[in-house]
């Protein structure tokens, strides 16, 4: 689950960088959900592990970025 998740930041954080303006601003917001529903599915299976206790909020351009940055912030 988590290679997923690197896989995903990886992606995001490319589309994020290439998109200019409003060019490409639909594959952005759709690469973007794509990659906060990998997130999502492991904060749930933390929750469901009991290793999270609590619902958090975060941001998802951090996360991304330390994902890409190798500090796995999950």
């Amino acid at each position: 689950m988590l290679g997923e998740v690197r896989e995903y930041a990886s992606v995001y954080v490319l589309a994020r960088q290439r998109q200019k303006g409003c060019d490409g601003m639909g594959e952005l917001t759709t690469v973007r959900e794509e990659f906060r529903d990998v997130v999502d599915k492991v904060i749930q299976y933390s929750q469901e592990k009991k290793c999270i206790s609590e619902e958090m909020s975060y941001d998802i351009d951090l996360i991304a970025d330390g994902i890409v940055k190798g500090q796995d912030p999950l």
